[in-house]
């Protein structure tokens, strides 16, 4: 049904590169992945093996993407990190709960579930910094240097809650090379005003600090259309009623060395004021998941106060490291405290605008509320110095995790007679961790390095129903622990074959952690729980660049996953954690940079992908509405009663993964065209094609997308030898209406944001 969609991305992407590939005399700035300079592809230097490396060197799937084109993909003011989604290949992200819960997914492995304590197989850190809740993954990523994404287990290095791989963030630290300040600002449709800007330098010979801050901001540009009356006070109709944002983030480091000593000391805020994410009911019909003719920019909300949604953080970090000669040792203590709420009309429109089986029904609103969470982190790691054939590194990792976080659903916010004071719950969610390990690398004979790192976790989980219902049954617990003990380990092998190629293979194992389902206990559920999941991926590639004009990359994988954690509903129709017996993928990845000539960079890359859930036992609950099976379900299905009304039941084996898109292709390309020796014109332009993605666990005719494509456009003047750039952009270019995620029962549609138009100014001192 969306076939053409695709074939029309195909043609857009070809056609923009066709307008860009003409010949000339100019110069070619930075394009996706490392081209640096003028004179060609540059190095590109990661962290992987948390030591500074070069790319090509690395036995592990790493991509990277460059602070200057994150800046770009965000220069609409649209969220920092879902902004980098497709932009590497295995590399997706989405959210269905606003700005404060992004979901992340390597090679097709993440977590669809949207509860506040929801665990994620996709570890984000931050400036070394593991950020472990949901809400704490949301920081916004500002004076970024680069991103890198580690794809598969990383449970060595990193740890568990990595069984599909690492984004690791790493901003712009403080230098001693003088003054060293940069800031991109600009402005687009909807009033959208983004500004991201550092600054920074020596106050000695000794100590240097960094000042960087984010401000974005958009309009209400969202019309509420339903004229009717409103059980919880929501004020209806309203124009400009929901969509805008506030952002505001600041981050102040401050660096000192003395002999070999150093000190990085970080502090960061966030401030944030948005909309939850908008649910658009009955948007995709029956027998089709075409949304071309939903708007965008008007809704029937009968309920929830316009989807308000509002979070602060606060984190610092004392990164402290000592260099005895031979080895270095590294101490890392960071604390992150966030608060806050997310409220939504979780049925996505007015029940009596959409009746189904005639019946106007299924009346849905919700809040969850981070009322305070505290994270503790302290690492310390020893480390070998120096290029010689054998490298070395051991430490050990403690983590400690607690929170209490509300429960609200619709009765408590009603008016009248109707509303349930009662109807809300408090949990108390403490996570403890700790880890020891080491990794070792020898070059055993001439060109040919092993590396081998293992890994020891202990993972404890404990929630407490703290505020339960009156009526919350006796018979369940109201407390629950889990903890489990497990092995994580990697081998790899790195032989250059010539100075230009390398090659290499990999085989890792890793786990994540045992999780607690509480949120059910709102709706006077037990908690429900899932086990550990462990995975087995094996890996290998080619990493080669020829001189500085051309660096191509290719990857294949297959992995298994066993007791592989899922969402779904039980048989009585409550949200359920739940293990199936495993799931099963493999797949590819390549990337290519090209640098054909001064005036002419090209980034191209794709991903391949086949997933499988393995359980014939599993079924998962299915889109029904007042007795009716409202979608059309493609896997066979049971029937039974719960809470007295007909229920529906499809059997998920041999189903994909959801949000595992199938295809990935993504191409960023430059021109530049000289104008005087200092100055020069340019066109810039990035698209992302997306193969067929499904949303949920069983597979229907309606809950996925395939031919999914965006593109941005940049045009301007760059001078003073790239001190500054003023331009023109556009981002979803074509304005594409992409389905990105669905709520079942009530056929509502989740999608990206619109076409934004503007302009940009950036300035640099260097």
């Amino acid at each position: 049904m969306m076939k053409p969609v695709a074939l029309r991305g195909s043609y857009l992407v070809g056609a923009a590169l066709g307008v860009l590939a003409f010949a000339g005399s100019a110069q070619a700035q930075q394009v996706e992945n490392g081209v640096a300079n003028d004179d060609g592809l540059s190095e590109i230097v990661v962290t992987a093996e948390r030591r500074p490396e070069n790319q090509q060197d690395v036995p592990v799937s790493v991509a990277v993407i460059g602070g200057d084109d994150q800046r770009s993909y965000a220069s609409d003011g649209g969220d920092t990190l879902l902004a980098l989604s497709g932009k590497v290949p295995s590399f997706y992200a989405e959210t269905t709960t606003g700005r404060i819960f992004p979901r992340f997914y390597i090679r097709g492995l993440g977590n669809i579930d949207f509860y506040l304590g929801a665990s994620q197989p996709v570890s984000i850190i931050q400036d070394d910094v593991v950020l472990e809740h949901v809400v704490l993954k949301s920081n916004p990523v500002y004076d970024l240097d680069h991103v890198e994404v580690l794809r598969g287990p990383q449970g060595s290095l990193f740890g568990r809650n990595t069984t599909a791989g690492i984004v690791k963030f790493d901003t712009v630290r403080p230098g001693f090379d003088g003054l060293d300040a940069r800031a991109t600002a600009s402005y687009g449709s909807f009033n959208s005003v983004n500004l991201d800007a550092g600054v920074g330098g020596p106050l000695s010979d000794n100590v240097a600090i960094r000042l960087s801050g984010l401000f974005q901001h958009r309009d209400d540009y969202v019309d509420n259309n339903y004229a009717g009356p409103s059980a919880d006070g929501t004020q209806t109709p309203k124009k400009d009623a929901m969509g805008g944002f506030d952002e505001r983030d600041l981050r102040f480091q401050l660096l000192a060395k003395s002999g070999d000593f150093t000190m990085l000391a970080s502090m960061h805020g966030r401030s944030y004021e948005g909309t939850s994410t908008l649910f658009l009911r009955q948007a995709i019909k029956k027998g089709s998941n075409d949304v071309s003719n939903v708007s965008r920019t008007s809704v029937r909300f009968d309920e929830a106060m316009d989807n308000p949604q509002g979070y602060t953080t606060f984190g610092t970090s004392l990164n402290l490291s000592y260099d005895f000669g031979g080895v270095s040792l590294t101490s890392i203590t960071a604390y992150e405290h966030t608060a806050g709420y997310s409220r939504g009309d979780t049925d996505g429109g007015a029940a009596a605008d959409y009746p189904v089986n005639g019946v106007a029904n299924g009346f849905g609103e919700s809040m969850g509320k981070v009322r305070d969470l505290d994270q503790w982190t302290q690492e310390v790691r020893l480390a070998s110095n120096g290029d010689g054939p054998f490298k070395w590194q051991v430490g050990g990792m403690y983590f400690d995790s607690r929170d209490y976080t509300d429960f609200y659903q619709r009765t408590w916010f009603l008016t009248g007679a109707a509303r349930d004071p009662n109807n809300w719950v408090r949990l108390h969610n403490v996570n403890t961790s700790w880890a020891l390990f080491g990794q070792a690398s020898y070059e055993i004979v001439p060109k040919l390095t092993i590396t081998a790192g293992a890994r020891i976790t202990e993972d404890k989980k404990d929630t407490a129903l703290v505020r339960a219902r009156p009526t919350f049954p006796t018979a369940f617990a109201k407390q629950i622990e889990l903890k489990d003990t497990k092995p994580s380990w990697d081998v790899s092998a790195l032989y250059e074959v010539s100075d230009d190629v390398s090659v290499y293979a990999r085989v890792a194992k890793g786990f994540r952690g045992p999780t607690i389902q509480g949120r059910s206990a709102v709706f006077n559920s037990a908690f429900t729980t899932a086990n550990s999941e462990t995975i087995l991926s094996w890996e290998a590639g080619i990493k080669t660049q020829i001189g500085r004009t051309l660096r191509f990359n290719l990857s294949g994988f297959a992995y298994t996953v066993d007791d592989i954690q899922l969402n779904g509903n039980d048989s009585d129709g409550n949200g359920v954690l739940f293990n199936a017996d495993k799931a099963k993928a493999y797949g590819a990845e390549a990337e290519l940079n090209w640098h054909p000539m001064r005036n002419f960079a090209l980034s191209l890359g794709g991903s391949l992908l086949h997933t499988e859930i393995q359980d014939k036992r599993v079924y998962a609950q299915a889109c029904a509405l007042n007795g009716v099976l409202v979608c059309t379900v493609n896997d066979p299905v049971v029937k039974r009663t719960v809470f007295g009304a007909p229920a529906y039941f499809a059997q998920i084996d041999g189903n994909p993964l959801p949000n595992a898109p199938k295809y990935n292709v993504n191409v960023a390309a430059r021109y530049d065209i000289p104008v005087t020796d200092s100055g020069k014109l340019f066109v810039s332009t990035d698209w992302n094609l997306q193969g067929y993605t499904n949303f949920v666990l069983y597979k229907t005719d309606e809950f996925y997308s395939d031919g999914n494509f965006e593109g941005g456009l940049k045009v301007g003047y760059e001078g003073g030898n790239g001190r500054w750039e003023v331009a023109a952009f556009a981002r979803n270019i074509t304005n594409e209406k992409n389905l990105k995620g669905v709520i079942e029962n009530y056929m509502a549609a989740v999608l990206n944001e619109p076409r934004v138009i503007g302009v940009s100014l950036t300035g640099r001192t260097r």
